[in-house]
């Protein structure tokens, strides 16, 4: 027996059914599907201490799973003391199995320990139907231990679908149970 994740059977056996009645669509190759979810954590305050850099990683690769990379910059700036070259962030890119158990992770486990958490924005879809989100303490992660955290630093995770609108997407996503706010 092949493992499969809850999410994935879950838009397996019910969000493709639903959204195909929903947008009307002919096909099941017609309904959005996500496609990948991406973290990413800037640390402009590398510059000046590579451990924070360093620290960040270690997080990153804890929170999912998998090994995070650096991020380096394009090119130079002075304003910040930057050369072209320098890390200036982590970043890790989830597919298939680990994308939807960080999926279910951060819906049943992470969000819920948001402090006042209302639901998220729904004002932060892109015009080709992906989703970015902020959280601002990576302290909502029960894999992480408060004690060892050098810096309370947040992190951007995008959720990359195949919808074609914001509408599509926003129903995908809402399907798998992030809880956006009411409009």
């Amino acid at each position: 027996m092949i493992y499969q994740s809850r999410m994935k059977k879950l838009y397996e056996k019910e969000i493709v059914h639903s959204l195909m009645k929903k947008f009307k669509y002919t096909s099941v190759m017609q309904v959005p599907k996500l496609k990948k979810i991406v973290i990413h954590q800037g640390v402009g305050i590398s510059v000046l201490n590579k451990k924070f850099l360093d620290a960040s990683m270690e997080e990153i690769t804890a929170i999912v799973g998998q090994k995070a990379i650096f991020c380096y910059s394009k090119h130079d700036e002075s304003g910040f003391k930057l050369r072209k070259g320098m890390p200036i962030g982590v970043k890790v890119t989830l597919r298939r199995i680990k994308m939807y158990e960080f999926l279910e992770r951060l819906i049943t486990v992470s969000l819920p320990r948001v402090r006042d958490f209302n639901g998220v924005k729904t004002s932060s879809f892109d015009r080709n139907g992906n989703y970015n989100m902020g959280i601002s303490e990576q302290v909502i992660y029960p894999e992480i231990n408060i004690d060892q955290i050098k810096k309370n630093m947040g992190m951007n995770i995008t959720f990359v679908t195949s919808a074609k609108t914001n509408t599509e997407a926003e129903s995908l996503l809402s399907h798998f149970g992030i809880p956006f706010k009411k409009k």
